[in-house]
Order: structure tokens, then C-alpha cells, then sequence
């Protein structure tokens, strides 16, 4: 058994100190600009870095997409295995990262407010915290390298510039056009297409406690600017929320307590008697989260519910890259900001007059609820799967009705005549209907402009599947109607489901989802009691040799009596009629399968029902209908089986276990399930 101490000598053995010196490299003005020839990257802009941080994960197009829909796997969160992953979203996502590459590219949008609008639980605040959390790892790597400055002072101490400002604002206007040529003329190439690739641009002017410095310096030294950056010391820095550096966040408070000076710094008071006024920068604190922000990104948590005098400080940020501290003159910054808002809030901007301003320096983005099953399935699964629900089984179906039913909420009604909300869903989800192409599902897109604005939240049902988990401590499995049951017994009491026909609608559907999965367990049970191989390899010669005789016009030989008869007509139909063969259409069905097979035989292959998929499902479903007398399956209901039953009952559940993934209970509750089904369509019948 290992101890903690050779533990910490492993790791210690791991620790690298030239990385570590290199990642907290401390330099001279002069190395800086021999950084910026071999590293161009490091002077770009927050929109630039932004961009090429989410490029540098790489892209890939979506299968079978009519739209040519490119997805960006950095949203794919592979730095986390998916942890964090922004399921569908596809094309929020790349409206969003084309305003990057627009603000990186300079054409205007770099001088606006992104503004992600949407429903609640939409995934607004995770497309934030992801940029954040990728923002942080990209400036850590060789690529996303970024550097800022202090000042020596007489004790040897460093006093670092509070927003965390690029050397390069250090070059007085009147030589930045030597320094510019310098630079461009030592570039090195990055090697990457579209990447640092940017003009060379002097963002901004020093902060006030930075020109303070330069220019006390630049007394001392006779006005020799080259004498005052030798007191300048470069390090390179990592952005971080947590040490805030770089990533900034604002959240709105009770509008008592609210103050202007949080985003901007404000005065600090006990170093005023030290420096005799509230006008020197060094009493005053540079740590409102738009100075914070400098060089990196700021997100407004709920940005409409901001009080009017946070709003002016945010239209100059936005349109001028300048922010007002207290005291001082304006203060250049540059930052990517991001706010977002759910739709009443967003519906109370359009309406106040008195905040056109906002809305004209305001990019709108709309993120929606997933309107495609997969996707929906995916955010379920995981947060409920078998390593996180342990010691419950999730029984297949069980997360996808639950996906079923929020992804029908938030559909609008179909336009085009017969069809239904179900089929619309299957669409969207990549099923083909007949009299339906791409061009069609796109057009269904276009028409339902609102579709995804509404309907229930991903958050609800994540509830109400716990909910399940827990008040059925005594069940070894979650299934459907578990679920089902805790999604409607809460809209009683769901707060934003405040209208009485949308909370019937919501009722209407839960019952829709039930019908789809009731179809979806007979089917299973059928495959699963007509998946006998030996039984079905029979039928499939008997109806081969049947067809066979029909189509020569032949007689066919009885294996049990030996006497030639008549091609069973009987048997045929009654395997064709499985799949809507009607009777005119028997003979070319059957000339098909005799054509296929001959085919087959001149390459040397020999004919297996799986390899025609309608002829399989036909064979299966006599197969059933065969069986299902044999088996007994409507004595579930009763309770009282025989042997002979109980070992039939149980090979089919060994198949629902094996083949379909359910536990023992589970599929014992599916058999019971389908079995009062056929019991009530016995009684039914008779």
C-alpha cells in the first residue's frame, strides 16, 4: 500500500519548473516588443482573442443538414468530457460566433452589447460561463498568451497597472507609428490560417493611475520616454474570475443597494489623508468590474433589470470603449460584453422610448429551447445515467419520453394539412415521412419563427425526474410512467404555466407521449417474443418455398405427409398482410422476393430474410401473433401461469434484458404493461 508521502514525491516529480518560470515570465519593454515579432497574437484585441479561443478547438459540419450547419466543438466541452456541452443550439451558436469574427475583424459589431435573449433554462448563462471558463484556459496555452505591466518603484517594489493594460499603451502617440512598422516588418507568420493574422492596432490610453506614473517619470527623465519604460517591468498574466483579471460578472441587486461605482471603481477613503486629494489615482481603487473586465470579457447576469444609471456607463463601454470613473477623465477599456435577458424583459425594452439608445447598440441574439428530440435526450442523459443514479436502474424510454413531452411543449402546430405535432417532432429529429423532403423540414422551420420561445424548461423536467428518483425509493428501476406521472401532477403547481388552457395543452401531450410509447413497447415485446431464430428461419423457408411454387406455378411438398399440394395461399397472406401488401399488389411483392433472391444466387450468395427489412418485419409480426396465444402473455394479468408459460415469459424477458437494456423488473413491468393491453383488446373483441 502506497503512503502520502511517496504520493507527494510522484507529484513533486511531475512538477516541471521551467514551466513553471515560463508561464510566469517577467521581462523588460524591450523583450516585450521581441515578443510581439515572434508572438504577434499577443496584442490582440478581447474580440479577437475571444474568437480564436473558440476557432482553436476546430469545427465540423452537421450530418445531413440542408442548412449546411457548422458546429463548433469548443461548445462540445471536450475539455471536460461534455460536462458543460451545449446540446443542439447549432444555429444560436453560429450567429454568436460570427458576431466574433465580425468584432475581431473590426466591421462594427466590436461596438455593441451581445444580448443572448430566451427562455428561462434556455442555456443562456452556459454559453456564458463556458466563454469564461475557455477564456481562462486559451490564456494559459502558448497561443493565447497575453502580457501586462508594472511600474519599479524606490523600495523595489512593484506597483502593477490595476487593469492589467498591454504594454504597448505605454508608447507615447508620436512614436507609435515607428513602433508599429517595427513590429510588422519582424513578424513571424503564426502558421495558422486566420489566426493572428490581425493589423496591429494601439488600443487605447494608459488608465489614470498608469499616466500618473508615466508622467512623473517622464518629469524625471527630461521627457526621455525611452528612460521612463526602463522602469517598466512585463509579466505575463492568466485571466481569471476567480483572481479577477480579465473576467468580469455583474449580477443586479435591490436597487437600494445598487451603485454605479461597482462597475467603474470608486474612491478609497483611507488613502485620501495619505495622498491629500480624491482626485490622485493612487487613492482611488480600479476594481469595478469594467476595469476588472480590461482585455478579457464582462457578462451582465439579467442586464434589463440594471438600473438607468448602469445603463449609461454600459452605452459608453459599449459604443466608445470608454468607461467614467469618479474623479477622472474617461478611461479607455476594452472588453467583449455579453448580458442576458428572458423574454418579459426584453418585451419591457422594446416598449420604454426612453431606451432607444440601448436598443441601437444592442445585437440580439435569440437562444432557444432544443426542438430536436437527440438533443433533448442528451441533456437528460447526463444527469441521469448509470454512473450518477446509482443504484437505480433508468429504464429504456424512460429519459426519452421525458424529452418527448418538453420538445412537443415548445413545438409549434403544424401548418401543412395531416400533419401532426408527433410527426413534426420525428422530423425535426431526422425521421423521414413519406411526401416529406429536407426542403420541407426547412420550410416547417420558417414558418414557426417562435418555435423554441416557449413551452416547458429543460429545469422542470430535470426536477420532476428527480422527484421520480426519490419518492420511489422502493423501485430498482425508474420507468416512464413515473416520470410521466410527476410531469403532470407538477403543472398544478408550476409557476410559470399560469394560463389554464396552456397547462390542459401540456396534459393533452403527456397523454400524446404515452400513446407514442405504448406503440413503441409492443413493438419491443413483439420483436422480443418473435425473436426466436430457429422459428423464424422456418417460417422464412416455408413462405420462400410457398412463393417459390406460386410464382413457377408449381406444387408444393408437404414435409410431414410427403404429398404435393396447392402453394398455401393462406400462409402467404396472412405474412404479407403483416405489412399492407393488398391483395392486387401479392403477385408483384412475391415476383420481387423470387427476382432478389435470384439475383443473389448468380453472385454465389445465399438469401437471409434480414437482409430485406419489410420481409423481417413481416416474419416477425406472424411470428408474434403466433406465439403470443402460446405464451399466454394476457395471464400476466391474472397472475396465475403455468410451467410451461413461466419459462416462455421468462426467455422473452431475458431478450428485453439482453437485446433492449431493461432489468429484471423493468422488463417484467413491460410484459404486464403490454399484456393488459392485449388483455383489454381481447376483451375488446369479444
Amino acid at each position: 500500500m502506497a503512503t502520502g508521502r511517496e504520493l507527494l514525491q510522484q507529484i513533486s516529480q511531475q512538477h516541471s519548473p521551467e514551466a513553471f518560470r515560463q508561464e510566469h515570465w517577467v521581462g523588460t519593454f524591450s523583450d516585450y516588443l521581441d515578443i510581439s515579432c515572434t508572438q504577434p497574437g499577443v496584442n490582440r484585441t478581447a474580440y479577437q482573442r475571444l474568437y480564436d479561443m473558440v476557432m482553436s478547438y476546430g469545427t465540423y459540419k452537421v450530418e445531413n443538414s440542408k442548412e449546411n450547419l457548422i458546429r463548433y466543438s469548443f461548445f462540445d466541452d471536450p475539455d471536460h468530457g461534455g460536462d458543460d456541452a451545449i446540446f443542439g443550439l447549432t444555429k444560436t451558436l453560429m450567429d454568436l460566433v460570427n458576431v466574433f469574427k465580425s468584432a475581431a475583424l473590426k466591421y462594427g459589431s466590436e461596438r455593441r452589447v451581445l444580448l443572448l435573449h430566451g427562455p428561462v433554462g434556455s442555456s443562456k448563462s452556459t454559453i456564458a460561463r463556458q466563454l469564461k471558463h475557455g477564456l481562462e484556459r486559451y490564456s494559459r496555452t502558448d497561443a493565447g498568451a497575453l502580457y501586462s505591466f508594472g511600474w519599479k518603484e524606490a523600495d523595489s517594489s512593484i506597483t502593477w497597472c490595476p487593469m492589467h493594460e498591454s504594454p504597448l499603451q505605454l508608447v507615447p502617440d508620436a512614436q507609435r507609428d515607428s513602433v508599429r512598422d517595427f513590429i510588422e516588418t519582424n513578424r513571424k507568420p503564426s502558421g495558422k490560417v486566420g489566426e493572428h493574422e490581425y493589423p496591429l492596432e494601439f488600443a487605447g490610453e494608459l488608465c489614470p493611475l498608469c499616466r500618473y506614473e508615466f508622467r512623473e517619470r517622464l518629469m524625471t527623465y527630461n521627457g526621455d520616454w525611452t528612460k521612463v519604460i526602463e522602469d517598466v517591468v512585463v509579466k505575463r498574466i492568466f485571466l481569471s474570475e476567480q483572481d479577477r483579471i480579465g473576467i468580469g460578472t455583474f449580477q443586479p441587486k435591490d436597487e437600494k443597494n445598487q451603485d454605479s461605482t461597482e462597475l467603474t471603481g470608486d474612491i478609497n477613503y483611507r488613502k485620501i489623508a495619505e495622498f491629500g486629494s480624491e482626485s490622485d489615482p493612487r487613492a482611488f481603487n480600479f476594481d469595478g468590474e469594467f476595469n476588472v473586465s480590461n482585455r478579457g470579457m464582462i457578462e451582465f447576469i439579467e442586464v434589463l433589470k440594471l438600473d438607468v444609471a448602469f445603463l449609461y456607463d454600459l452605452l459608453g463601454a459599449s459604443q466608445e470603449h470608454k468607461i467614467k470613473p469618479k474623479k477622472f477623465a474617461q478611461t479607455d477599456i476594452d472588453t467583449v460584453i455579453i448580458g442576458h435577458t428572458n423574454e418579459p424583459e426584453y418585451r419591457k425594452l422594446q416598449s420604454n422610448e426612453f431606451m432607444e439608445a440601448l436598443r441601437d447598440r444592442t445585437i440580439k441574439i435569440d437562444v432557444p429551447y432544443v426542438t430536436t428530440l437527440s438533443d433533448e435526450i442528451r441533456i437528460y442523459t447526463k444527469d441521469y445515467n448509470e454512473k450518477r443514479v446509482r443504484g437505480k436502474h433508468i429504464a429504456p424510454h424512460t429519459l426519452e419520453t421525458a424529452a418527448m413531452w418538453a420538445v412537443l411543449t415548445r413545438l409549434e402546430e403544424p401548418k401543412h394539412h395531416g400533419l401532426s405535432l408527433m410527426q413534426k417532432m420525428k422530423l425535426y429529429n431526422g425521421k423521414t415521412l413519406p411526401g416529406f423532403t429536407t426542403d420541407n423540414i426547412v420550410q416547417l422551420r420558417r414558418e414557426a419563427k417562435a418555435e423554441g420561445l416557449h413551452g416547458i424548461s429543460p429545469r422542470y423536467v430535470q426536477d420532476k425526474i428527480s422527484n421520480a428518483l426519490v419518492v420511489n425509493p422502493s423501485a430498482t428501476s425508474l420507468n416512464p410512467f413515473m416520470v410521466m406521472k410527476e410531469l403532470e401532477n407538477g403543472l398544478k403547481h408550476h409557476s410559470l404555466v399560469g394560463a389554464e388552457e396552456i397547462r390542459e395543452r401540456y396534459r393533452q401531450l403527456i397523454s400524446v407521449v404515452r400513446d407514442e410509447y405504448t406503440d413503441v413497447v409492443k413493438n419491443e415485446v413483439q420483436r422480443a417474443i418473435a425473436a426466436d431464430e430457429d422459428a423464424l428461419m422456418r417460417l422464412s423457408s416455408n413462405y420462400i418455398d410457398n412463393v417459390k411454387a406460386y410464382t413457377q406455378r408449381e406444387r408444393v411438398k408437404n414435409k410431414f405427409t410427403g404429398e404435393e399440394e396447392q402453394p398455401d395461399e393462406r400462409l402467404m397472406r396472412s405474412i404479407e398482410e403483416r405489412i399492407d401488401i393488398p391483395e392486387t399488389r401479392k403477385d408483384d411483392f412475391r415476383r420481387e422476393i423470387m427476382n432478389y433472391i435470384g439475383a443473389l444466387a448468380l453472385d454465389g450468395k445465399k438469401f437471409d430474410y434480414k437482409t430485406n427489412e419489410r420481409l423481417q418485419k413481416a416474419l416477425e409480426m406472424k411470428l408474434f401473433e403466433d406465439q403470443k396465444d402460446t405464451i399466454k402473455l394476457t395471464s400476466l394479468v391474472s397472475n396465475v401461469i403455468d410451467k410451461d408459460t413461466q419459462e416462455k415469459i421468462d426467455i422473452v424477458k431475458s431478450r428485453l434484458i439482453r437485446n433492449f437494456g431493461y432489468n429484471e423488473e423493468s422488463a417484467t413491468d413491460v410484459l404486464q404493461y403490454v399484456a393488459s393491453i392485449f388483455a383489454r383488446g381481447d376483451s375488446k373483441s369479444e
